[in-house]
């Protein structure tokens, strides 16, 4: 391989989860673990469960109800920054239960 070719390992492992098809997994894993960054330490803390279903809807469980009524208010808001933080569109609504 010249050097001009060379590609870093991050690209090497985009390629491979790309090739197996694992892309949107992976990239629910990254969105849920991003959530403390996006949001905050102080609603993460409040934060019981959290996952991407099959139908693109991140699941958000909060044990406030006043947080979960204040980020009802934020929803569009937050795809979008959830989105952007993983750099591709991997939600398209939030249930906050």
């Amino acid at each position: 391989m010249k050097r001009s070719e060379a590609k870093s390992l991050g690209q090497i492992i985009d390629e491979a989860i790309n090739m197996t098809g694992q892309a949107d997994d992976f990239n629910a894993y990254r969105l849920s673990s991003l959530w403390p960054d996006v949001v905050g330490q102080a609603i993460n803390r409040m934060t019981t469960r959290r996952y991407v279903d099959s139908n693109h809807i991140f699941h958000v469980y909060l044990t406030s109800a006043v947080v979960k009524n204040e980020l009802s208010f934020n929803r569009t808001a937050l795809v979008e920054a959830l989105n952007k933080a993983v750099g591709s569109t991997v939600i398209t609504d939030i249930k906050f239960h």
